[in-house]
């Protein structure tokens, strides 16, 4: 809620998509009328204390989803359209033999049975995917760090195909790895650590942790973590996606009920799926669609029967990897308390990379950690290692340890990664001595809202949230994919571009991941390579560009309408 009129507080209106609609609209872009009465007070002198959402947010929380222009989105449909045609045409001359079929197909004597190769993503990867696969599995031969070499390739069959051509492209920009905090590097603290402990443990474990696999390292691995996370205890896995996909089904089940984001990552829809609990889809961040669901759990129960829900268990990310959004979670947390539920909150992308002291989006709000049941996260992005962790109470980490498929069955992490872990969190938490891992925090934010604002000036559509290290570029049209990436490799900057299904299938894009080792430099060449490309590729849709930062007070929600 905001101040209104009298001093009483109003809740701001919420589009279906998570966006703030009050003021004017247009184009489905929203003026801040607060935020212009604010300026206008700042600009009188009177500085007054806005409380967001009736005190659960302790600070602005600005996030934009500019709708895509009626053009744009028609073009694109029609772009699809055309490729779809063409594809059904070369599907023709394949069967017929008058184009060389390289694809996947049913033997003879399988060709009266239900088809496998043949349904629509197959038709896509066929005839879309393999147009602009270049652009993807580009192979590295360096430390993923601000710059990396990429091996040169090239296809002489239309990307059905790489050959090498021995050279290696030196000195690219890196914008599309994870390294949020730069931990992914071969100098330094945590290369020296993991390389002592790769001599005295050597590489593998070569079994799982309730065998003989649970070394002193494992222990003071996971003693870090409850520490770092603010919680009683936690648990370490070899492997992020498994430890969503794995351990779910162990805390749901039959007659409990899962409420996830429709947005939620991979992980945490196959491992809803495999639990064999009902699952339910709210609407991105829409906090209105969560609580009529949850409404609905507590009021109906089970289908059928009617009983109460054994559980009811809330997935959410802490940021969102394609959107580039935060969960809003003050209202989750206040929401889930009000219908007793249980929340899972992932913070794959969050965890070194949210709040001012890298503990992700709980820290990020100001929260309590116990308010959260289920802390999930990994280690592969931000500690510039691998594998992923549980935190919350001992009870449940004791239950996991037991019923957890991850922690019985599969092997235990490496020593040399689980050093590089401990060595990267404790220069986080400020235990090396060193003010780095808070120099690296501050950086991140300060490269993040850095570039965000710049791309906005430039007239681009992004996706997200202002603190979010995650950038989405949008591109919609399927031709301005392999466009966008080919184009910004010749100019020496790597980029990851991401279309359906990783996407909705209009809404392609290209998706930056800034880190604390760029530096200004390196970000303001990136930049000018993106505004030439965008001008080339006719990529900058944003009818509401942001008014360039000069020597006066600066609202980042208040923008200057520009005519197309």
């Amino acid at each position: 809620m905001r101040p209104g009129p009298g001093g009483c507080c109003y809740r701001r209106p919420v589009r279906a998509n998570g966006c703030v609609a009050n003021g004017e609209v247009r184009n489905g872009y929203v003026r801040s009328t607060a935020a212009a009465a604010a300026a206008a007070a700042a600009a009188a002198g009177q500085v007054h204390h806005v409380t967001q959402n009736g005190g659960l947010y302790k600070k602005p929380f600005n996030e934009a989803f500019e709708e895509t222009p009626m053009l744009v989105a028609v073009l694109t449909y029609v772009g699809y359209g055309v490729l779809t045609l063409f594809g059904y045409l070369r599907d023709f001359l394949r069967h017929w033999r008058i184009e060389k079929c390289h694809h996947a197909t049913e033997r003879k004597e399988q060709q009266d049975f239900v088809s496998l190769y043949q349904d629509f993503e197959n038709f896509y990867t066929r005839n879309l995917y393999m147009r602009i696969r270049d652009n993807w599995n580009r192979p590295i031969c360096s430390v993923p760090g601000a710059r990396v070499d990429i091996m040169e390739r090239q296809s002489h069959d239309y990307n059905w195909s790489f050959k090498y051509t021995g050279n290696i492209i030196k000195g690219v920009i890196n914008m599309g790895s994870y390294n949020y905090l730069g931990f992914a590097r071969n100098t330094g603290s945590c290369q020296e650590a993991a390389a002592k402990v790769l001599e005295e443990y050597g590489v593998g474990v070569c079994s799982t942790r309730q065998e003989i696999g649970n070394l002193d390292k494992h222990e003071e691995l996971e003693k870090l973590v409850a520490s770092f996370l603010g919680v009683e205890a936690a648990m370490a896995y070899g492997m992020g996606f498994a430890t969503n996909s794995m351990n779910i089904p162990a805390l749901v089940g039959k007659g409990c009920l899962i409420l996830s984001d429709e947005l939620n990552h991979a992980s945490l829809v196959l491992g809803a799926r495999l639990s064999g609990a009902t699952i339910r889809i709210f609407k991105h961040n829409n906090m209105q669609s969560l609580e009529k669901l949850l409404k609905d759990a507590i009021v109906y129960g089970q289908p059928r029967t009617r009983r109460p829900w054994k559980k009811i268990l809330i997935l959410v990310e802490g940021i969102y990897s394609m959107e580039g959004s935060i969960v809003r979670l003050p209202e989750v947390i206040a929401l889930k308390k009000k219908y007793k539920a249980y929340l899972y909150l992932d913070e794959a992308h969050s965890i070194g990379a949210l709040g001012p002291t890298g503990r992700g989006v709980v820290d990020y709000f100001g929260l309590d950690p116990e308010d959260v049941d289920v802390m999930m996260g990994t280690f592969t992005k931000s500690f510039g290692a691998s594998g992923g962790y549980i935190g919350g109470k001992k009870e449940l980490i004791d239950y996991l340890r037991t019923h957890s498929h991850s922690a019985v069955y599969a092997t235990s992490l490496s020593p040399p990664v689980v050093e590089q872990i401990v060595t990267s969190m404790k220069c986080i938490m400020g235990q090396d001595g060193t003010t780095l891992g808070k120099e690296c925090i501050q950086q991140l934010a300060e490269n993040t809202r850095y570039f965000r604002r710049r791309l906005k000036e430039m007239g681009f559509i992004i996706y997200g949230n202002e603190d979010s290290p995650v950038v989405p570029l949008m591109l919609y049209m399927p031709a301005k994919i392999g466009a966008f990436g080919r184009e910004m490799l010749k100019r020496n900057v790597g980029v990851v571009v991401v279309g359906f299904p990783a996407t909705p299938i209009i809404e392609s894009r290209a998706r930056f991941c800034l880190s604390a080792a760029h530096t200004k430099e390196i970000l303001d060449t990136a930049l000018k390579e993106i505004d030439e490309v965008g001008d080339l590729l006719q990529l900058k849709y944003s009818r509401h560009r942001l008014v360039p930062l000069l020597d006066r007070p600066f609202d980042e929600t208040t923008y200057e309408e520009t005519e197309d």
